[in-house]
């Protein structure tokens, strides 16, 4: 029986009602027909528009995955899961900006952010994507080392300066600043970045956290350069480990392009890589910080078994497991009652803003095997154990 499996506790925070509604959303999830069909309408710039489609996406797809319009309706979710000892991690789902007086804003609202996480024991970590402080075709031509124009070297000045300040500001009120990873194309400058702040502001702990995706064949190999490093630097570093979101986007652009794929051969080897990684990581904790961001039982059994091992206390404040909102709360809430870190990503934004995120949501439970129809059984298992006890 796996640690995982206790339905009581994965639900406890859930009515009846809310168990029924979610196990319809997730049935309508998994059909694949439903689902591409869905993607390709709302892509459509004026499908969340028609009239009767915004409410119904407000109390299906949204409400199972989002925490709210705000940050303050964010907090009250994330208050509330807390009270089952699940920590939050505020995502502010906005894609696709392109002005600067955009990407200031964010920057502002990341600064708001740190603050809230400082008031509120609830929210561990601030996050942010590179992209939402500049345009991705950016950080592509300075990761290229390509010669920029005067106006790139003043926009690249300004997403340096934008990162500085979210990083300084996580330093002075000891919050910690999570760096989200992205396309590869544009990944190598955003690494560089993030790393320049670890070097600043990690000198005492893991503060500022950047994101491998162990999809991508080299990240093994550059885990372990940066742990070399940072050994000869004196700084420590934090990783959030994930197994990646691009996949076919990265494939399809590499194939266009002509270019090796970055991309594993098959799932198997990014979930050994995924595996060693969390081993490496546990087995030099002095030097890291790890957030462990997956949906897979294995990895995060795995992981419980390493800190035993390597005499990690279940608390301790630099190792944390995570899930995204809305899913995998089996794992989330198991591992909470058995005393881990444990945090859920929580997106929040108007419903138009982030229905990027929701369709990824949506094909990523359609397309990960066994991911929708073992929520389901959860489900079932839950709701029948609930009119037994009745």
């Amino acid at each position: 029986m796996s640690l995982f499996d206790n339905t009581q506790f994965a639900f406890e925070s859930k009515s009846d009602k809310d168990l029924k509604k979610a196990y319809y959303l997730y049935k309508l999830i998994g059909s694949p027909a439903l689902t591409s069909f869905g993607t390709k309408f709302f892509n459509l710039p004026f499908a969340v528009d028609i009239p009767f489609v915004k409410p119904v996406i407000r109390e299906t797809i949204y409400k199972q995955f989002v925490g709210g319009e705000t940050a303050e309706q964010g907090v009250v979710v994330a208050n509330e899961l807390f009270k089952y000892h699940v920590s939050s991690i505020l995502d502010y789902s906005i894609e696709g900006l392109t002005e600067e007086k955009q990407f200031d804003e964010v920057r502002d609202v990341m600064l708001h952010l740190v603050d809230l996480a400082k008031s509120n024991q609830s929210i561990p970590f601030v996050v942010f994507k590179p992209t939402a402080f500049g345009r991705i075709e950016l950080f592509e031509k300075v990761g290229k080392k390509q010669t920029l124009t005067a106006e790139e070297e003043k926009s690249w000045a300004n997403i340096r300066q934008r990162f500085e300040a979210v990083c300084q500001k996580g330093y002075e009120l000891d919050v910690n600043i999570m760096v989200d990873a992205e396309e590869t194309w544009m990944q190598g400058s955003a690494d560089d970045l993030t790393d320049e702040m670890m070097v600043k502001y990690n000198t005492k702990r893991a503060l500022v956290w950047n994101t491998l995706q162990m999809y991508r064949h080299d990240r093994l190999a550059y885990l372990k350069e940066m742990y070399a490093k940072a050994e000869r630097e004196g700084y420590f570093l934090g990783f959030k480990i994930v197994r990646g979101a691009y996949m076919e986007k990265e494939r399809a652009r590499a194939q266009a392009e002509g270019y090796p794929s970055p991309i594993q051969p098959n799932k198997e080897a990014s979930d050994r890589d995924y595996n060693l990684a969390l081993e490496f990581i546990a087995s030099h904790h002095e030097r890291f910080g790890l957030f462990a961001g997956s949906h897979n039982e294995e990895s995060c059994e795995l992981l419980i078994k390493l800190m035993n091992e390597n005499g990690i206390e279940k608390n301790n404040p630099n190792f944390w497991f995570g899930q995204l909102f809305g899913m995998s709360d089996n794992i989330s809430f198991n591992l909470a009652h058995l005393g881990y870190n444990i945090a859920k990503y929580l997106p929040y934004g108007p419903i138009k803003e982030v229905m990027p995120y929701l369709v990824r949501r949506a094909q990523e439970n359609t397309s990960v095997a066994g991911q929708t129809g073992r929520e389901l059984m959860l489900i079932e298992k839950e709701l029948e154990r609930r009119k037994k006890s009745k």
